[in-house]
């Protein structure tokens, strides 16, 4: 799958850039608000105690801040923090490396936790429950168990796919937080605060046109921004303009709505080779030229979030909205 402008998911390109947008207190961060609300009572009460904040588990679409979020955890409480991923902690030995490395409250970020391999995930029960770890050491008549006591830490696990998370790991977060897609007002803001921290002037109608493209994820509008950022300095712009924000974003082959060529082949292919189905995710798989898994994990979140296609047990089916957004005549359903 080749890089797309609309991808929620992080490209090589935007780490670093994000680094330097990334706000660093609840109150810098737009947007998530009942999420932002609850978690700072949460710190708050775990400050007057003196405590750690319980383990939280943030799950929702990527590209939406779950990182971010994390980060301000660590920084509200005045703690540090360590990151790493499910896929990169390969055996019970990296996790207790990590874990024993912590100090008193600190908080340990795991990205896609749901990948965690199931032996380090049961090694892990017992350090979020009681804060130890059990250890084998050798294999064999020979081997035996080391139990390693652990400071009081705050695990912030994020996913993309919270139900892959086992029921015992799930139960182990006593803060269980959802990230919505963001609404446009909150993403203008987004677009604005990323224009001015790249020394850029950018009208309120293009702020808006962005946001209103950007598929409710943050991490594609501060992406559309710096492309038509670089449009607008070659044409000579002291402020990005509306319609330089237009052009730009036809150039990027990006519609009123967000969708690119890449949801228009997998709609039409739907529409106009299946008659809007419904028809079976690996028939669509073969028609756009992309596995089962992308189709399903990848392209068709948001196509489902918007109301453009629906699942049912015989397969994809494309919804009315998509024919109107086509402009194709909406046919009779048997």
């Amino acid at each position: 799958m080749e890089d797309r402008i609309v991808t929620g998911e992080l490209q090589p390109e935007d780490a670093t850039v994000e680094l330097s947008l990334r706000p660093t207190t609840l109150k810098q961060y737009i947007g998530q608000h009942k999420v932002k609300d609850n978690l700072s009572i949460f710190i708050q009460a775990a400050k007057m105690r003196n405590e750690p904040l319980d383990h939280v588990l943030l799950y929702g679409p990527p590209g939406l801040g779950k990182t971010t979020m994390a980060s301000i955890i660590a920084n509200e409480m005045g703690v540090q923090f360590r990151s790493t991923s499910g896929p990169a902690i390969e055996r019970s030995g990296d996790l207790a490396a990590i874990l024993s490395s912590l100090e008193a409250g600190d908080v340990l970020f795991i990205d896609e936790i749901h990948r965690l391999p199931h032996s380090v995930e049961e090694v892990l029960y017992p350090a979020m429950e009681d804060f130890f770890l059990d250890i084998v050491i050798g294999t064999g008549p020979s081997a035996r168990s080391v139990r390693i006591d652990l400071p009081p830490f705050t695990l912030v696990g994020a996913t993309t796919r919270a139900g892959l998370l086992t029921a015992p790991l799930r139960d182990r977060f006593g803060v269980l937080s959802r990230l919505e897609y963001y609404e446009v007002e909150d993403l203008c803001a987004i677009v604005e605060r990323t224009a001015e921290i790249f020394d850029t002037s950018i009208t309120k109608e293009a702020s808006l046109e962005i946001a209103r493209r950007s598929r409710g994820t943050p991490r594609i509008a501060n992406r559309l921004l710096k492309r038509i950022r670089d449009i607008s300095q070659v044409q000579g712009e002291t402020e990005i303009s509306f319609s330089t924000t237009q052009v730009a974003l036809s150039m990027l082959q990006v519609d009123d709505i967000g969708l690119d060529d890449v949801d228009h082949k997998l709609l039409k292919g739907i529409i106009d080779g299946f008659q809007g189905g419904p028809v079976g995710l690996d028939t669509i798989a073969a028609t756009v030229g992309e596995e089962s898994q992308t189709i399903e994990d990848v392209y068709e979140p948001y196509l489902l979030q918007i109301g453009f296609i629906q699942r049912t047990p015989r397969g994809r089916v494309a919804t009315y909205k998509a024919y109107e957004h086509f402009g194709i005549e909406i046919p009779e359903r048997k």
